[in-house]
């Protein structure tokens, strides 16, 4: 599912994109703006601003009704028939959103921790920043909360 986001939902976006969903997200962003992206990208808008989502041209939304991180994946997992899928999880880049690569282990000497090079066996990069991914303990702490 491709998603835009804007100012106020920068942790949904974050946590969408854990969940494997592409999420184009703006700190500042008008929300003209935002609205010609979605409809060019064919993203659903996700806003907590009402006044947005009475927009005819916004028509493709979903009006965020909870400031509470669990309700607001609850909803809109909710709304759009999702479900947290194990083989999706982790493979977008947090910080670009562009889909993440494996990579060899050896490829990563030198970025990584010593001891998660030495613990580790999978990596991944993103192809745009660069940035590498592991599964660390968080991951698991985070895939227990996406349960609850």
């Amino acid at each position: 599912m491709k998603f835009a986001a804007d100012c106020m939902l920068g942790t949904l976006a974050k946590w969408l994109i854990i969940l494997g969903h592409d999420v184009t997200y703006y700190r500042r962003i008008e929300d003209d703006e935002l609205v010609a992206v979605a409809r060019r990208e064919k993203r659903t808008i996700l806003t907590r601003d009402r006044k947005l989502v009475e927009r005819r041209a916004a028509s493709d939304h979903i009006l965020v009704r909870s400031s509470d991180l669990k309700e607001q994946i609850q909803q809109v997992m909710s709304e759009r028939g999702l479900t947290v899928r194990q083989d999706r999880l982790f493979q977008r880049c947090t910080g670009c959103n562009e889909t993440t690569r494996l990579v060899p282990r050896e490829t990563v000497r030198g970025e990584v921790p010593i001891y998660v090079y030495r613990t580790q066996s999978r990596f991944r990069r993103c192809p745009q920043c660069g940035k590498v991914y592991w599964r660390a303990t968080h991951v698991n702490r985070m895939i227990e909360t996406l349960r609850r």
